[in-house]
């Protein structure tokens, strides 16, 4: 079953006097439990594609259905709704409130969601324990590090129970072996059920998808299967020769 389908997806952005084909005619479905890479050089059209199936941005022309539900047709208030329940986002940056502990941090999808108080502690508890941050819930952005930031944001986008979780240049910001334990986390987030999308310019963190799917000019130049890497081997093969020393 599909859980993304979009077809002759465009997008344009009046720059002046022209116009500019963010993406060009897109066509591509993204099954229910898959692992996409999505890559491209700057301006391909990457991003603009990741902020349509986010919901963050509307395309100008063509189809896009998340779940069987067309997009297309429903309002803001109902863009928002889904961008809260269905979709987590984890974007480069981290995007954590700085003056928020990491706990309250989590617990923000569900304050806009409604929930009571002990509920939303309960379950951002909980998503914060699932990355490996259950004994950091206190400590704000600035007293962990890149890598525990990014967790947090990994547990926030987790928190609302989404089907899909679409991620930006989530290692960009960290060193490559911080990268690598994002990565394994993702994995086995995907191995759990949960379609995942990632945005990144590096062919390292591409190979742990099992779909590669290109971008130029605005339109798809290569869609591909692959057997995908396996993070956490890689992580234990780095941690070998430190054990042995």
């Amino acid at each position: 079953m599909n859980l993304i389908e979009v077809a002759g997806l465009a997008k344009d952005y009046v720059v002046g006097d022209t116009v500019v084909h963010a993406l060009d005619g897109v066509t591509l479905s993204i099954g229910t439990g898959e692992f996409v890479a999505v890559m491209g050089p700057s301006g391909s059209g990457k991003s603009t594609f990741m902020n349509v199936i986010g919901c963050l941005d509307r395309a100008s022309c063509g189809e896009y259905r998340l779940a069987g539900e067309d997009v297309a047709a429903l309002d803001a208030d109902q863009l928002a709704l889904i961008r809260n329940r269905r979709i987590g986002f984890v974007f480069q940056q981290f995007n954590l409130l700085a003056r928020t502990s990491a706990l309250e941090n989590v617990e923000l999808p569900l304050m806009y969601a409604g929930l009571a108080a002990g509920e939303r502690h309960r379950r951002a508890a909980a998503r914060l324990a699932q990355v490996g941050l259950d004994d950091r819930g206190g400590h704000l952005p600035s007293q962990l590090s890149g890598g525990q930031q990014q967790r947090v944001a990994i547990a926030r986008a987790l928190v609302n129970d989404p089907a899909l979780i679409l991620a930006d240049e989530p290692t960009g910001a960290l060193d490559s072996r911080t990268s690598l334990e994002i990565m394994a986390l993702l994995q086995q987030l995907n191995r759990a059920g949960i379609t995942i999308v990632v945005v990144t310019h590096e062919h390292d963190i591409a190979a742990y998808a099992g779909r590669l799917v290109s971008f130029r000019d605005g339109r798809v130049r290569s869609d591909e299967r692959q057997t995908p890497r396996d993070a956490a081997a890689d992580l234990a093969r780095q941690d070998a020769p430190r054990e042995a020393a």
